[in-house]
């Protein structure tokens, strides 16, 4: 299987069809056909790591202010305790807590209702321990990378540029210098399968500290990272930045995907 990485920016994307949605629908329709889904979403931001383990993973509406429409959106997938189980056992001796109380949040649904809008593959959701750097996370890739010959889609959810503070709802086709600047350097070091300063992309540039002022949103790619083999190919499926400070960037890494040109505006 592949590895994918969705930018899901906005919730509201859940509902709307635009580029991005458009690319997800078409990862959906070309990568093969997965039995179970694992999902890193950027929401999912815990002191210590965690795996769903419930067989009916609720939607959780984890935002305020949006439509009412939005907060109707269910996406009635079926988890999976037993790949709840195998990831903790691959991530053995780390601790993982099987979790029955999370379910699947905005950076798992707003994505799939696109990708896979059926609902009928199983999905599983692994947290993101906020007390561990870069390299953690990294490694915990490393270690789920037996999935991959399990027919298991392994996703990241997040952006690689995310900075809420500074978001520009005025100029929302202008993105600012720095946010172009690092998620075009993140790209180059994609392609070229460097691993090493994305995992150190606070030392990256000093667009760094703009672009990822903090982790969370981040870290999503850094697992797909962890799964990626010498011989996958990236390719990336869209890409902008929203409102001067949200990136959109989509990847899929692995050579079963069909590429596409990638799609930027």
């Amino acid at each position: 299987m592949p590895v994918v990485f969705f930018g899901h920016g906005s919730p509201m994307n859940a509902l709307d069809s635009n580029q991005y949605t458009d690319a997800w629908r078409d990862i959906g329709r070309t990568v093969p056909r997965p039995r179970a889904i694992l999902c890193v979403s950027a929401h999912w931001y815990t002191r210590g790591t965690a795996v769903t383990a419930m067989a009916a993973p609720r939607t959780i509406h984890d935002f305020a202010g949006f439509p009412d429409p939005l907060f109707a959106v269910r996406y009635p997938a079926q988890g999976q305790p037993a790949l709840a189980r195998r990831a903790r056992d691959l991530l053995a001796p780390r601790t993982v807590v099987l979790d029955d109380a999370w379910g699947l949040d905005h950076g798992t649904w707003s994505v799939l209702v696109h990708a896979f809008p059926d609902a009928d593959v199983p999905v599983v959701q692994l947290s993101i321990d906020a007390t561990q750097p870069a390299a953690f996370h990294y490694q915990l890739g490393k270690h789920l990378v037996p999935l991959r010959d399990e027919g298991v889609l392994v996703i990241g959810s997040g952006n690689v540029v995310h900075n809420l503070r500074i978001m520009n709802w005025g100029r929302a086709g202008a993105p600012f210098d720095w946010a172009v600047r690092f998620n075009d350097r993140v790209r180059e070091l994609l392609q070229r399968g460097e691993h090493s300063p994305l995992l150190a992309y606070e030392r990256l540039s000093q667009d760094a500290r703009l672009a990822v002022p903090t982790p969370e949103h981040f870290l999503p790619l850094i697992y797909c990272l962890g799964m990626q083999s010498a011989d996958d190919t990236v390719a990336f499926r869209c890409d902008n930045i929203e409102h001067g400070s949200i990136g959109m960037l989509a990847v899929t890494i692995g050579a079963d995907v069909a590429s596409a040109a990638p799609v930027r505006s």
